[in-house]
């Protein structure tokens, strides 16, 4: 228990009770139980890291750092088309409008998402030494960055109040929290992140794929793991490999949690005109060759592994992985080859633990339930779009009826304004003879008389019938949930023709 004295009262009658002496506490001071107070600080803060650090959201597959950078490079204009600028500059915007963390941890988060070698579908563009499998990045000074063509469909129509906005961490500025997000990134990318007590580990799988999965979800809501998996047969690392077994990936995808053992692509060939040799040219995710490497040099030197001569690294950032092992005369390399899965990472096991947050709590989600929360967080993103597209579009209908009604007699609009005493009576005017409502009749008085003058009929009426057209379309639109269903469909459809890339990833068996 954690105690304290009060400042002793004053004695004599009516006189006030002396003040606080130097060091002593002015206030009321509560006992309180330092185990309890302990118990709820420590979940106060395992909470904080859970929600706002470690963990990603399942709706659009990003912590918040991520989240941070790439709504942060939107807003600095960083599109595909524009030039890149210094990734310093980037952390710098980051770090002082939304994320109050070292530079270090938003520039790592930022490299990884210009990693071809980490993500299934990069969302930055980098430029510059952003590392490899071996070695890290050069220094933010020294690179550049710009928001990747896939990033715009995670960030595009965020400004149409598809999304939710929440205060920045001093209340200066708002940032969404989350992003519409047109793919399912989390599945997509992947990711990985400790919490507290809790950690999550998402493998990359194929664009294409998940999409399909997902349109076929979306037409058959009680579909079964099984029949998802005949469109998502197992993750796709950007790196290759060959994932050896199902079994670990079918339970991961029922459960959330599962583990599996992804090989090294190889070929056996003649390297010299004497020697056959074991050519590696994929590694599994995550694995870079100079580790290989020195583990079968250990090896071979240790005389745990018989057979081999030599080992040329020949690994290169153009041709990618290319590690030639040659076998000396009378070894099979088959035989080799075997030694080399079992003791080196050429065979290593990826383990799934698809933890993510759902409604602001972490829960474990198997492939249908992440494709779900996509999907429903999809659906109200296109139905908030279109709300905030049809108002907008009403909005605008309004002003181009009350400028019809004005262009028809526009010298007695210029007159009513020249004889008027000030704009309250104008507009006064122009609501009761053109029968204008008040938001049309300061919107014309707003205009300068030189654009009034110029307006031309036929303009107006073609833009009115084309705002009727589209607010008919949204109102049909919003009106039907399967409609809004096709609508989510449609546009995964033009995300997977744009950016769908063939299975890099073999499926073997066990």
């Amino acid at each position: 228990m954690a105690t304290a004295k009060t400042p002793a009262k004053s004695a004599a009658k009516g006189k006030k009770p002396a003040g606080p002496k130097p060091g002593e506490y002015p206030g009321k001071i509560v006992d309180i139980d330092v185990s309890q107070e302990v118990s709820e600080s420590f979940l106060e803060y395992a909470y904080s890291v859970i929600y706002s650090r470690a963990l990603p959201d399942a709706r659009d597959g990003l912590k918040p750092v991520h989240r941070r950078i790439l709504h942060q490079m939107a807003d600095m204009g960083l599109r595909p088309e524009r030039g890149h600028v210094k990734s310093a500059r980037v952390v710098g915007e980051v770090m002082g409008k939304l994320h109050p963390h070292g530079d270090g941890a938003i520039y790592d988060a930022l490299v990884r998402m210009a990693q071809s070698f980490s993500m299934g579908l990069p969302l930055i563009d980098g430029h510059g030494n952003f590392g490899s499998l071996d070695a890290g990045p050069a220094a933010m000074r020294y690179t550049e960055a710009r928001l990747a063509p896939a990033a715009m469909s995670m960030v595009a129509e965020a400004d149409e109040d598809t999304v939710d906005f929440g205060p920045n961490y001093d209340g200066q500025l708002s940032e969404p929290v989350v992003l519409p997000a047109a793919y399912p990134n989390l599945l997509v990318n992947g990711g990985s992140g400790i919490a507290v007590g809790m950690a999550t580990n998402m493998a990359p799988h194929n664009l294409g794929e998940v999409i399909a999965a997902t349109k076929f979800l979306i037409e058959n809501p009680t579909a079964t793991v099984k029949q998802l998996m005949k469109f998502v047969p197992g993750p796709d690392f950007p790196t290759g490999g060959e994932i050896v077994g199902l079994d670990g990936v079918r339970e991961a995808y029922a459960t959330g949690k599962g583990s599996f053992k992804v090989r090294a692509s190889v070929e056996i060939e003649k390297v010299t005109s004497r020697k056959m040799g074991i050519v590696i040219k994929e590694l599994p995710y995550t694995i870079g060759p100079e580790k290989v490497v020195e583990r079968i040099a250990a090896l071979v030197k240790a005389k745990k592994i018989q057979g081999i001569s030599d080992i040329i690294d020949l690994s290169d950032g153009q041709t990618g992985t290319n590690v030639v092992i040659e076998i000396k005369n009378g070894f099979e390399p088959e035989e080799v080859l075997e030694k080399l899965y079992a003791l080196t990472p050429m065979e290593d096991a990826f383990a799934i633990n698809a933890v993510a947050l759902v409604k602001g709590k972490p829960q474990t989600l198997g492939l249908k339930e992440l494709l779900r929360v996509f999907i429903d967080h999809r659906i109200e993103v296109v139905r908030r779009r279109s709300e905030y597209r049809k108002a907008k579009a009403e909005a605008r209908l309004g002003l181009v009826d009350g400028l019809l009604k004005a262009i028809i007699d526009i010298d007695k609009v210029i007159k009513i304004i020249r004889s008027s005493d000030d704009a309250a009576q104008a507009k006064d005017k122009l609501i009761k003879d053109f029968k204008l409502d008040e938001e049309q009749a300061t919107y014309i008085l707003d205009m300068p008389l030189r654009r009034l003058t110029k307006m031309s009929k036929i303009e107006l009426e073609t833009e009115q019938k084309e705002l009727k057209a589209v607010i008919a379309e949204l109102t049909k639109l919003l009106k039907s949930e399967e409609a809004i269903k096709a609508q989510v469909s449609a546009e995964l459809t033009a995300v997977g023709k744009s950016f769908a890339t063939a299975r890099r990833t073999r499926i073997g068996a066990a």
